[in-house]
C-alpha cells in the first residue's frame, strides 16, 4: 500500500509541475480578464466596446474573420463594435488588426518602432497581439493584433475569440456563449509562436449516410455553405489544411466556390491518399476508360493536367502517386518501375502547367497499405516531396523515418485515423479514441522528425469533436504535451465548454468513456466478447458504463439549460449509447446461457435485449430530431449493430435471442448469477508471514503494469507512466521513443515485480501490450523478461506478423506475449521487464502459475492481492 501512495504522489507531482509551467496547448495564457485597470486595454467595459481598424487592403480572409470577431464579440456583450477604414476615424480605443506587410496600419506601426517587426518578419503563422499606448494620434490605447502572414493574422484573431469565450465548437456542437460585460487585455505580447507541426489538417471521409445526410438537408450538399463551417472550425482550432469528403464527392466540382473560399479562408486543399494531382475520384468516368496507366496513359495525363490547370495559384499540397480503382492496390505484386514512371510523369504535369520547377509545388506521397512495399523495397522518391506515413488504420503507426537517415527536404508526414471503413471491421460510429494512445504515437512520430504534417481521418466530424481538438492542439506544438498532463487536458476542455460547470465530473466522464470505448470498437462487440461467468467480468463492465450514466444524468439535470444540448453531445450521447450497447450484448449472453439451460429466466433477458435495442434507436431519434430543435437530424445515422463481417449491415439488426417456454424448465440450472459470485480467497493454510508483493491466488497472479516494486532508468531512457492509457489501468513506456536499443545488462533499464508463489515448477508469464507495429528496419520491437538472476529472454513483440495476428490484436486492442519460465522454489520472487527498444507499451502482466488457472475473458483476471 505504501508504494501504491508513493506511485501516485509521484504522478501527483509531475501533474502539478506540468500545471505551473502551462506545459499543454487549449489556452496556454489567459490574458483576456475580467477587471478594468490603468494598464489594461479596455474591450468591453461601461457600457461601450472599442472600435476595430482594419487596412481594407488586407487579406480577404484577414477581412472575412475580422467579421467574425465582430459577431463574437456581439454574442458575448450585446455591444456591436464598429469597423473603421481610417486611423482618422478612431477613438480613444481602438482594436487594429493587420498583416505585416500587407497592411499599412501594421506596417506604419512597425517603422515607427510601436511594434517589432522582427518577431513577425519572414515566420510561418505567427501572430503578436499587444497592448499599444498612443499608437497614432488622437488613439489612447490600442490592442493590436498583427500577423507574420494570412494564418498567422487570422490565427490571432481566432485567439482573442476564444480568450472571450467563444468556443471553436459553437456551431458543430451548440457550446454557448456566456454574456460578460467587462472584457479587458492585460499588457504584454500574447503570441503563440510558430507551429512546430507545418501543415495541421484533417479528412473528412466515410461520410456517409451520417455527413451527408445532414449537409443535403441543411446545405443542398457539400457546397461552399457547408466548407465555410468547416473552414472557420479548422481555423479556429489553428489548423490549416483540409482533405475534403471524398465518398462519391467532387469538392471543385460540386461547387467551384468550395476552391475559391478555401484560398480566401487560407485553407491549404490536399485530396486524399489516392486522388492524384488535385482530382476527386469521383471525377472519373467511364467514359474516360480504365484507370490503368499501362493500358490508359493520355486519358489519366489528360485528366491529371486539367486538375493541375483547375488548382491555378491556390495554396494546395498535391497528392501524386497511383493506387487502383477505388482505392485499391494498382497491381498484384511490387511495381516499383511503374510507379517511378507514374510519379514522373506527374511532375512533369506539374512543371509544365504551373512553369516552374515540380519542386516548387508541394507534394506529398502517401506511403498508404501496400504503396509502403514499394518504399520499402526502394523505390526513388524525389527529395523534396513529403513522404505521408500513415498508421495502420487503427491508431498505430506502421513505420517512421529511420533515427540515422540522412534529412529529406520535403519532410515526413503522418496520417492518421479516427475512423475506418476496412478490415477487420469498419468503425465510424462513435468516438473509441483515446487521447492518451494518439499522444503516445504522435510523440512517438515527432521525436522521429515527423514535422511536416499531421492529418488525421475524422469520418463525419462529429461525434469525434474532442480528439480532433486535441490533435491539433498537439500538432500546434508537440513539445508541450506529456505523459503527466493529459489528464489535465480533459479538465480543461471541459472548462472551456462549459463554463467551468462541473469541470471534474466532465473531465473524469470524456476520460473514462473513451477508455472504456477503446477496449473494443462497438462494431466488434457481441455476446462473447466479455465473460458473462469468469471474474465477473461482463456484469463489471456494465457496472462500470453504469456508474458513467449515473454521474452523465446528475450533471445534465444540474447543468444549466443552455448547455444541455451541447452536453448532450459532446459527454451524455456517447455515454447512454455505449452502456446501452454494452448492456445489449450481456443480455444477450445471459439469455444464450439460460437458453442452453432450460431456464426461464432466458425470456427476461431476451426481452430485456429488446428493450435495449430499441433504447439505441431512441437515443438516436432524440439526437436527431431535440437536439437544438434537429439541427442534427442523421449525424448518428451510422448502423453499429448486427454486423457480421467487416462490412456494415443496411440498418441495424437486433441481436438473436431464444425463448424457453415454462414446461421444459430444466430441473437443475446454474445461473450466470451464481457462477458470478463464485469468490476466489488465499488459502488460510498458506504462511503468509514471509511473503511480499503480489500474492498468487487460484494458481495465477495478475499485476497492472504501472505497480512496479521498483523502475530502474539509465542515463538515455527513463520509464513513463501513461495514466489511463490502454484497456484496464495505464500504460508504461520507456521515454524518449527515438533512443536507440538497449542492449541487456545488469545496469539495463527494467520493471521489477516482486510476487509469492506458493508452488515451484513450470510457469507462462503473458505480457499485455498496447498493439504496436514494428515501425523500422528489422524483425520487430523486444523486451527482455525474466525472474530474479535468470538470464533474460528476449521476446519480440511483432514475432507474428500475419494479417491474421495483426487483424487479432487491433479488433481486440492488445497484444499479448507469452513466456514460459522455470521457478525452483516456492517464495518471493522478482519478475524483471527489461527495455530493449523504446515504443513498447506494457499495460498488464498475468502469470499463469498452474496451467489451466487463468480462465477465459476479454480484459484478463482482476489484480492481484498485494502484500507490502
Amino acid at each position: 500500500m505504501c508504494l501504491k501512495i508513493k506511485t501516485s504522489y509521484i504522478i501527483l507531482l509531475f501533474f502539478l509541475i506540468g500545471l505551473s509551467t502551462n506545459s499543454y496547448a487549449i489556452n496556454p495564457e489567459k490574458y483576456v480578464v475580467n477587471q478594468a485597470s490603468k494598464e489594461n486595454f479596455p474591450l468591453v467595459g461601461n457600457g461601450k466596446i472599442a472600435s476595430i481598424l482594419v487596412d481594407d487592403k488586407d487579406y480577404a480572409g484577414v477581412l472575412k474573420v475580422t467579421g467574425h470577431l465582430e459577431n463574437d464579440l456581439f454574442k458575448v456583450s450585446d455591444l456591436h463594435p464598429k469597423r473603421i477604414k481610417k486611423i482618422s476615424e478612431a477613438e480613444d480605443f481602438v482594436v487594429i488588426i493587420g498583416t505585416l506587410g500587407k497592411s499599412e496600419i501594421i506596417n506604419h506601426l512597425a517603422k515607427k518602432g510601436k511594434i517589432d517587426a522582427n518577431l513577425l518578419q519572414g515566420k510561418w503563422e505567427k501572430f503578436a497581439t499587444q497592448v499599444i499606448e498612443n499608437p497614432f494620434k488622437g488613439i489612447k490605447k490600442a490592442l493590436v493584433i498583427a500577423g507574420s502572414d494570412k494564418r498567422g493574422t487570422i490565427y490571432g484573431i481566432y485567439d482573442l475569440s476564444n480568450q472571450i469565450g467563444v468556443s471553436p465548437w459553437y456551431y458543430w456542437a451548440d457550446v454557448p456563449v456566456k454574456k460578460q460585460s467587462e472584457l479587458h487585455v492585460r499588457p504584454g505580447i500574447h503570441s503563440q509562436g510558430e507551429p512546430k507541426v507545418k501543415y495541421r489538417g484533417i479528412f473528412i471521409n466515410d461520410e456517409a449516410p451520417a455527413l451527408t445526410g445532414w449537409a443535403f438537408e441543411k446545405f443542398g450538399g457539400f457546397n461552399s455553405k457547408f466548407y465555410d463551417k468547416v473552414f472557420e472550425l479548422i481555423l479556429r482550432m489553428k489548423g490549416n489544411y483540409l482533405w475534403p469528403a471524398m465518398w462519391g464527392r467532387m469538392f471543385y466540382v460540386e461547387d467551384p466556390q468550395n476552391a475559391v473560399l478555401a484560398d480566401e479562408y487560407g485553407i491549404v486543399m490536399g485530396t486524399s491518399h489516392h486522388e492524384p494531382l488535385t482530382r476527386a475520384h469521383a471525377e472519373w468516368g467511364k467514359s474516360n476508360g480504365k484507370w490503368d496507366f499501362t493500358a490508359n496513359s493520355e486519358a489519366l495525363i489528360q485528366f491529371w493536367k486539367d486538375g493541375i490547370k483547375r488548382m491555378g495559384n491556390k495554396e494546395t499540397i498535391v497528392t501524386i502517386g497511383m493506387r487502383g480503382d477505388g482505392d485499391e492496390p494498382m497491381t498484384e505484386g511490387t511495381a516499383i518501375e511503374l510507379l517511378e514512371n507514374i510519379v514522373k510523369t506527374q511532375r512533369n504535369i506539374i512543371s509544365q502547367v504551373t512553369k516552374k520547377p515540380a519542386e516548387e509545388t508541394p507534394q506529398i506521397w502517401a506511403l498508404y497499405k501496400e504503396v509502403q512495399d514499394y518504399y520499402d523495397k526502394g523505390m526513388t522518391v524525389p527529395d523534396d516531396i513529403t513522404l505521408l506515413l500513415c498508421d495502420d488504420n487503427w491508431g498505430n503507426i506502421r513505420k517512421l523515418p529511420e533515427l540515422d537517415s540522412k534529412p529529406r527536404k520535403g519532410g515526413y508526414g503522418i496520417y492518421y485515423h479516427y475512423d475506418y471503413v476496412g478490415g477487420p471491421r469498419n468503425y465510424k460510429w462513435i468516438n473509441t479514441n483515446q487521447i492518451e494512445r494518439v499522444w503516445e504515437q504522435m510523440d512517438l512520430a515527432y521525436q522521429y522528425g515527423v514535422d511536416k504534417i499531421w492529418i488525421v481521418n475524422v469520418g463525419d466530424i462529429k461525434p469525434m469533436e474532442f480528439p480532433i481538438e486535441f490533435f491539433l492542439d498537439m500538432a500546434w506544438n508537440p513539445e508541450k504535451f506529456n505523459a503527466g498532463n493529459l489528464e489535465q487536458y480533459y479538465a480543461d476542455w471541459a472548462k472551456k465548454n462549459f463554463d467551468n460547470h462541473f469541470t471534474a465530473e466532465i473531465a473524469e466522464i470524456l476520460k473514462l468513456y473513451t477508455k472504456y470505448n477503446s477496449r473494443r470498437k462497438p462494431e466488434l462487440l457481441d455476446s462473447r466478447t466479455y465473460s458473462i461467468t469468469n471474474y465477473n467480468e461482463a456484469d463489471r463492465i456494465v457496472a462500470e458504463y453504469q456508474k458513467l450514466v449515473e454521474k452523465a444524468n446528475s450533471v445534465n439535470e444540474k447543468l444549466k439549460p443552455e448547455y444541455k444540448g451541447a452536453f448532450y453531445q459532446l459527454v451524455l450521447f456517447p455515454v447512454l449509447a455505449s452502456a446501452n450497447l454494452n448492456e445489449l450484448y450481456v443480455a444477450q449472453a445471459k439469455n444464450q446461457l439460460y437458453a442452453e439451460q432450460g431456464n426461464v429466466a432466458a425470456n427476461d433477458y431476451g426481452e430485456k435485449v429488446k428493450t435495449l435495442f430499441e433504447k439505441d434507436a431512441e437515443l438516436t431519434n432524440y439526437y436527431h430530431a431535440q437536439i437544438a430543435n434537429g439541427k442534427w437530424n442523421h449525424m448518428m445515422s451510422q448502423t453499429h449493430i448486427g454486423y457480421d463481417n467487416w462490412q456494415q449491415p443496411d440498418k441495424n439488426v437486433m441481436p438473436k435471442t431464444k425463448k424457453i417456454a415454462p414446461a421444459v424448465q430444466a430441473v437443475k440450472v446454474i445461473t450466470a448469477e451464481k457462477i458470478l459470485k463464485k469468490e476466489t480467497s488465499i488459502s488460510k493454510k498458506q504462511d503468509l508471514a514471509q511473503a511480499h508483493g503480489f500474492i498468487e491466488n487460484d494458481g495465477y497472479i495478475s499485476i497492472e503494469s504501472e505497480n512496479y516494486t521498483k523502475a530502474i532508468n539509465s542515463d538515455s531512457v527513463k520509464w513513463t507512466i501513461i495514466p489511463n492509457l490502454g484497456k484496464t489501468s495505464s500504460g508504461v513506456t520507456l521515454k524518449p521513443s527515438n533512443s536507440k536499443p538497449v542492449e541487456i545488462s545488469e545496469q539495463s533499464p527494467r520493471l521489477e515485480y516482486t510476487v509469492c508463489f506458493f508452488s515451484k515448477g513450470k510457469i507462462k508469464v503473458n505480457a499485455y501490450f498496447s498493439p504496436t507495429i514494428n515501425f523500422k528496419k528489422g524483425d520487430g520491437l523486444k523486451y527482455g523478461i525474466g525472474f530474479d538472476d535468470e538470464k533474460p529472454q528476449i521476446m519480440n513483440l511483432n514475432a507474428d506478423s500475419s494479417e491474421k495476428a495483426w487483424a487479432e490484436s487491433v479488433a481486440n486492442n492488445i497484444k499479448i506475449i507469452a513466456s514460459t519460465h522455470k521457478i525452483e522454489k516456492a517464495g518471493n520472487h522478482v519478475l524483471k521487464i527489461y527495455g530493449i527498444d523504446p515504443a513498447l507499451v506494457l499495460q498488464k502482466i498475468v502469470i499463469e502459475i498452474q496451467e489451466g488457472k487463468v480462465l477465459q475473458s476479454y480484459l484478463g483476471p482482476p489484480q492481484s492481492f498485494r502484500k507490502e
